[in-house]
């Protein structure tokens, strides 16, 4: 029986969450905790790329984190951030929380509404001239970035953050029956915490197919991935495993 699950991101923000009522329907115990931890990197780290922000007329941002940290950095550097940026960002989500930072009317913000960059590939092929940054972690993937390329959209991958293993004190037991993870890195920092983890009746559920190979390439079980038909997200696969 399912008594404990642990949420490997931050609590979501506000007095009431969604896994509230998770906890009430199952009877369960929903616990949060990052195992990869950000850190922006310092101005004079950032100089040392040799990147000047201003040359760019568009910056592509692929999560809520990647803003804060472009407009922080921005801050550290004194760069004035001009009225006719664009923002090409992974969800609308993330372009709405840009409201935190700028006048959302006055800017030009495109989103995908899959959350997928390919639902942007449009509009960055009507804009030929567009100068673009992305907003990156130190051991960033290429990926996307390769992903841009085979259309044609030139994109220069800009480190302003590193990421950081969260270590898992040694005197706190990790006594959950489900794991919810969203990135390889997550599952990474799990077994560098946890290198000889036997899964037994454990069940790990992941949001997105990184997290869900990341953890079958080292010899686990995944029990739920979202999306998924059924499953749109982490949030409903877990009520789906729950409910099985």
């Amino acid at each position: 029986m399912t008594k404990k699950i642990l949420i490997t991101q931050v609590r979501p923000a506000g007095e009431h969450n969604p896994y509230d009522l998770l906890e009430h329907h199952h009877d369960v115990r929903v616990d949060f905790q990052p195992l990869v931890q950000l850190e922006r990197l310092s101005a004079r780290e950032f100089r040392a790329q040799h990147v000047n922000i201003l040359d760019y007329t568009a910056v592509i941002l692929n999560s809520k984190t990647s803003a804060d940290h472009f407009f922080h950095m921005c801050e550290d550097l004194h760069v004035a951030v001009p009225e006719t940026m664009h923002y090409y960002c992974i969800s609308e989500a993330v372009g709405n929380y840009l409201q935190k930072y700028i006048e959302f009317r006055k800017r030009r913000i495109f989103f995908g509404t899959h959350n997928s960059f390919e639902d942007v590939l449009p509009a960055m092929n009507r804009r030929p001239q567009e100068k673009y940054m992305m907003v990156v972690g130190e051991n960033y993937s290429d990926e996307l970035i390769n992903m841009f390329a085979e259309h044609k959209v030139m994109v220069k991958p800009v480190v302003m953050f590193r990421q950081q293993t969260y270590s898992w004190p040694k005197e706190k037991p990790f006594d959950y029956d489900v794991v919810a993870f969203f990135t390889a890195s997550g599952v990474n920092a799990f077994l560098s915490n946890f290198p000889n983890f036997k899964q037994e009746d454990k069940a790990f559920v992941c949001f997105g197919a990184n997290a869900a190979q990341a953890l079958t390439d080292a010899g686990y079980t995944v029990n739920r991935v979202a999306p998924a038909p059924g499953c749109p997200s982490l949030l409903a696969a877990i009520e789906s495993y729950l409910s099985e």
